[in-house]
């Protein structure tokens, strides 16, 4: 009787560490690469710098700032 408990208790532990192994989160991802930002010179809304509109020197959010002009 005692033998089979031994058994039963290293086939349970065995058991219960394949879970806890299958329990740990995943390694942590590398964060996202940062974009450049720009700034609207109508708005001041900071906005990434890809889908700026660019009029000479000066970054817009939309066209609509663009045609108001700067401040």
């Amino acid at each position: 009787m005692l033998k089979w408990l031994l058994v039963f208790s290293v086939i349970g532990f065995g058991l219960w560490v394949l879970v806890v192994r299958n329990r740990r989160s995943p390694p942590d991802q590398a964060p996202p690469k940062s974009r450049a930002m720009a700034e609207c010179a109508h708005c001041g809304l900071h906005l990434p710098a890809d889908d700026a509109l660019l009029s000479g020197t000066r970054v817009f959010c939309s066209e609509a700032h663009r045609l108001a002009g700067p401040r």
